[in-house]
């Protein structure tokens, strides 16, 4: 059964933690989905993703296309997904319902701490899955590294 692990970003940007939760849960050999709201935002992290240093090289692709189960990392406005992703990086405040959570090995929920809507939406989000029994953990990067403040199993 999956976890959600809520990132609260306050010092670097998504298109800065990204890549790297993406890169670790690429290591633990799970394909992911990037969950967004917005096309435009998502073709946005398309782009950056590409764009980035060859070291940080992450293979991935837009969802809707006739490679998308070749495609280790989906970037798409659904859960729904040709790859069998195992985790799944939640952005910009989408849905994630506490079934999803407990069918990925990972949830990740990543918002930016200096938008109060964001911050509201995540709070929403902590609540509804705690209280539907999802194991949840809270990371802050506040103090500059990412420390978990919060834990409810």
């Amino acid at each position: 059964m999956g976890a959600a692990y809520f990132y609260h970003l306050t010092r670097n940007s998504l298109e800065t933690t990204l890549p790297l939760l993406l890169g670790k849960a690429l290591g633990a050999g799970w394909r992911c989905v990037v969950v967004g709201r917005s096309e435009q935002r998502l073709s946005a992290l398309d782009q950056a993703l590409w764009n980035g240093r060859n070291t940080d090289f992450l293979a991935h692709g837009l969802a809707g296309t006739s490679n998308d189960a070749a495609n280790p990392i989906l970037l798409s406005d659904s859960h729904v997904t040709s790859n069998n992703a195992a985790c799944a990086m939640c952005i910009d405040g989408a849905d994630i319902a506490p079934e999803l959570v407990k069918s990925y090995e990972r949830t990740c929920i990543l918002f930016d701490g200096n938008d109060d809507t964001a911050l509201q939406i995540a709070r929403g989000q902590w609540k509804m899955l705690t209280d539907a029994g999802c194991a949840a953990q809270y990371w802050s990067e506040e103090s500059g590294t990412w420390q978990m403040k919060a834990k409810k199993e």
